[in-house]
């Protein structure tokens, strides 16, 4: 019986839920994983601890009524997040707390208790691996547990447990379109949307954030980017060393006068080798039909691998969402806990 524990538990933590409960038999039939969750944590409605379990449906109901998860706890939670880690007798933890681009804080902190406390850490948070992966990665290395992160880049795609089943494989090139608002903005622009209504449209269907800004301004895609370089090409990497612009810029004139021009514009990320440095940039590019990239449209996204050895290698996701976000947390559990003891 696997304890797990929720730090976080908004959209993407409450789809977790979801999902665990929609796959329960599964994980018992098919894999011998059964689970419960002792403790859950959120900024504005209340946590919960019980070492018996929590009635998860039950904070789905709590959450979807606006409610306070105060009144699944026998007694009274931890109220510092680091104190409910260490007392939650949990065997995993699931951190999913608002990214912090400068730092990963709190986050990084939350998943140092989990695996100084003997519990795996999975996340998708970007800020933990661009601002704490070797570190976070050597302690877990320490204390013979797992540090995962699949959902940090393209939600359920497995980027980074592809290549680990790869080896001897050495990038060279990293390209794609990483962020899946500006990519929804850019297209509702080209269906006839001014930059203001994509926007809206955008946030009115749980794509953007109430400020958008880490979107449009390329932020999302330059931590996704560092993410990648700091793992897949094992250079230590933050976003503030991106050359990076948004998408403000772009006008419905600028779409009109590509359109004419059978090409698009998308925020296209892009890292390459140099020597023995890496260079990135998040920028708006004109991208022609000749290019999978132009027809990556909607809230699709894509990432493509130059190696030495493989060529061009390609992921593709099509209409991601919380949903698939939590795939890549549940994937992770799945390979965390399977591989315990080999």
């Amino acid at each position: 019986m696997h304890k797990l524990v929720l730090i976080g538990f908004g959209n993407v933590g409450q789809a977790l839920a979801r999902l665990l409960l929609e796959k329960r038999s599964e994980l018992k039939d098919r894999y011998s994983i059964r689970f419960m969750v002792t403790a859950i944590a959120t900024g504005t409605h209340g946590r919960a601890l019980s070492a018996n379990g929590l009635d998860l449906e039950k904070a789905l109901e709590i959450m979807q009524s606006g409610g306070s998860l105060d009144e699944l706890s026998p007694s009274p939670a931890p109220t510092d997040n680091l104190e409910l880690i260490r007392t939650s007798g949990g065997d995993v933890l699931f951190e999913n707390i608002p990214v912090s681009y400068k730092d990963g804080q709190p986050a990084i902190s939350h998943i140092e208790a989990a695996l100084e406390n003997g519990m795996h850490a999975i996340t998708a948070n970007k800020g933990t691996v661009v601002h704490g992966y070797h570190r976070l990665q050597a302690l877990a290395d320490r204390h013979g547990l797992k540090f995962l992160f699949e959902a940090t880049v393209m939600d359920g795609v497995p980027i980074f447990s592809a290549f680990r089943q790869l080896p001897a494989v050495n990038l060279n090139a990293i390209r794609g379109v990483l962020n899946s608002t500006t990519n929804l903005i850019l297209s509702r622009m080209e269906a006839g949307d001014s930059f203001d209504e994509a926007v809206r449209h955008s946030q009115q269907i749980g794509i953007a954030e109430t400020d958008p800004s880490g979107d449009i301004d390329g932020w999302d895609a330059a931590v996704k980017l560092s993410a990648m370089i700091t793992v897949l090409m094992d250079h230590p990497f933050t976003p503030d060393r991106v050359d990076r612009s948004g998408i403000r810029g772009i006008t419905p004139r600028m779409i009109a006068e590509a359109k004419a021009k059978g090409k698009r514009y998308k925020l296209v990320a892009h890292a390459s080798k140099q020597g023995g440095q890496v260079k990135a940039k998040v920028s708006p590019e004109l991208i022609g039909p000749d290019s999978v990239l132009y027809n990556i449209s909607g809230t699709s996204t894509i990432v493509q691998f130059e190696s030495d050895v493989l060529g061009e290698l390609s992921f593709i996701e099509k209409d991601l969402g919380t949903r698939t976000t939590a795939y890549g947390l549940l994937t992770d559990f799945i390979n965390a806990v399977r591989d315990e003891g080999l």
